[in-house]
């Protein structure tokens, strides 16, 4: 078997960006299949794979996202208009998170400048303004239409195993996202779909053991200036704990 180079990964691994714009182009199930199978050969708890994956397809897809988007709908109404939308939002309820609330808390202080910088630098380049409360929630619904891509993956992971089902769950992601990359194909790591994990249990058996964590989009980039978006890398020296002297 033909080895690559330390460098050749490496530029590998930096060539893989986020993809915010899909073609419609479907992908072939065999394709998600052997996806997978290469995801599957990431490292594991005690090999216990304390996760389970829902392939979103076809109808099940535009089912699971119409109804994001409406729920979204009622969400950002009561977000940025006035009394009546909250006033509704507050007694229907519709929209509200019905799972994962917690990713709507505020990033602790050492972490929330790498978001603030990484939300500013991608809406300067899409022209929506700080302000423009509008235009990010309208950014923002994208997200429950995955960005057109034709295939949605929803992971969850088992909650026995608390956060190590979330660790083996990101090394089984890491390399389903490498292995897209080398196909070809672009994906899009989404916690903006776990809020709402009832619609996607209406869709797919899974046990209540599991918990749903986050989406990952997958489908053939498209041409769109978005996906130029290279957003900043950190340098090692800034995740690197420091030694006490």
């Amino acid at each position: 078997m033909a080895k690559i180079t330390s460098e050749q990964f490496s530029a590998f691994a930096a060539s893989r960006r986020t993809t915010r714009d899909f073609l419609p182009t479907p992908v072939p199930e065999s394709v998600i299949d052997e996806l997978i199978t290469d995801a599957l050969t990431s490292p594991s708890w005690s090999n216990t794979r304390p996760f389970l994956v829902a392939v979103a397809s076809g109808e099940k897809r535009d089912r699971i996202s119409a109804e994001f988007l409406k729920r979204w709908a009622a969400l950002s109404a009561a977000r940025v208009g006035g009394l009546m939308p909250k006033l509704k939002l507050a007694l229907t309820r519709y929209g509200l998170p019905t799972s994962n609330r917690m990713i709507a808390k505020p990033y602790p202080a050492e972490l929330k400048g790498r978001a603030a910088r990484v939300g500013k630098e991608l809406y300067s380049a899409i022209g929506v303004e700080r302000g423009d409360k509008v235009g990010r929630d309208a950014m923002w619904a994208k997200n429950y239409e995955f960005f057109g891509a034709p295939t949605e993956l929803f992971i969850f992971v088992h909650s026995s195993l608390d956060i190590f089902s979330a660790s083996d769950a990101g090394l089984f992601m890491q390399n389903l996202m490498l292995s897209a990359h080398s196909r070809g194909l672009g994906t899009c790591a989404q916690g903006a779909v776990a809020i709402w994990d009832d619609v996607v249990r209406s869709e797919f058996e899974v046990p209540k053991k599991y918990r749903l964590l986050c989406g990952v989009a997958i489908g053939y980039p498209s041409d769109a200036a978005i996906n130029d978006f290279k957003a900043h890398r950190l340098d090692v020296s800034e995740i690197k704990a420091k030694p006490y002297k």
